[in-house]
């Protein structure tokens, strides 16, 4: 991953250019399409488009595609793993890649199901940051209903 396109300070929305240079997820693993919005150690907002597409909707469910739950907590992931990459810009040359691993998810709650054609809005709240990890707020809506919500914590480490 290299951040030499992003260009501070930074405009938004973000691009699925620029994210990908921020995260090492691809298809079909990377879960956000855009952010629509950033404030440095604080939050994030970003939007992950769903589509009939998606891989999984041909074994989950057929005839009645929905997305996994654990797909949804993913997305989230992914959005905080964006709001600790941003807040750690400008990094220096001479600094190591970070990954960050999602490593504990509590408080998880399903409100209604994500459906081909929904557009995921995903708000992540960070909450604290120590030791090289980050405990983050999150939650999933469609149409601004609550779709989906957990306490996430991610660890950093050193990218291989």
């Amino acid at each position: 991953m290299t951040h030499e396109n992003l260009e501070l300070p930074l405009t938004m929305p973000l691009d699925i250019a620029r994210i990908r240079s921020l995260l090492p997820h691809r298809y079909p693993f990377l879960l956000v399409d855009r952010v629509l919005a950033f404030e440095r150690n604080v939050s994030l907002q970003a939007i992950k488009n769903v589509t009939i597409n998606e891989p999984f909707f041909q074994g989950h469910f057929p005839g009645y595609p929905v997305m996994p739950g654990v797909l949804v907590i993913e997305a989230m992931a992914q959005a905080a793993g964006l709001l600790t990459q941003l807040s750690n810009l400008p990094r220096t040359p001479d600094a190591p890649e970070k990954l960050y691993y999602l490593v504990k998810v509590d408080k998880a709650r399903f409100a209604r199901v994500v459906s081909p054609g929904d557009q995921l809005v995903l708000d992540v709240d960070l909450k604290r940051s120590f030791r090289g990890m980050g405990h983050y707020n999150t939650r999933a809506l469609v149409d601004g209903k609550e779709v989906a919500s957990a306490e996430i914590l991610c660890a950093e480490r050193d990218a291989p």
